[in-house]
């Protein structure tokens, strides 16, 4: 699988979600900057840590200018006969480009895709 890089300045962090006894993550938030046609864009890209990536973001301050290390996953959710898809960023390392400071380095989570699939609560109307 790809990985792919990203640039920018951390924005958002979020606390840790327990989503079932077995599986937990951390969402964060990275802005980026691009200047098309003499105009400023910002995209703000949601990322998430899973299991014990989740303590990546513990060293990092919000505003810190970070390179985020990822994956793209895309699943298949059935409920009620209703197909949906969804699509995450699945960061699995977060540097610090301020001063040296850097969250360790970590290599792709090896749970296979099939265990992380299946984590929404039986009750809840969301995949995730």
């Amino acid at each position: 699988m790809a990985s792919y890089e990203l640039t920018g300045r951390l924005v958002e962090k979020y606390n840790e979600q327990k989503v079932t006894d077995s599986f937990r993550k951390r969402e964060f938030v990275v802005e980026t900057r691009e200047n098309r046609n003499d105009r400023d864009f910002i995209e703000s890209i949601k990322f998430q840590l899973i299991q014990d990536k989740c303590a990546l973001l513990d060293n990092l301050n919000l505003n810190e200018d970070v390179k985020v290390t990822f994956n793209i996953r895309g699943r298949r959710y059935d409920k009620d006969g209703k197909v949906s898809y969804f699509t995450n960023l699945e960061a699995w390392r977060i540097e610090s480009l301020n001063k040296g400071n850097s969250a360790p380095a970590q290599q792709p989570s090896s749970q296979p895709m099939e265990q992380v699939a299946n984590t929404s609560a039986p009750d809840d109307d969301l995949p995730f």
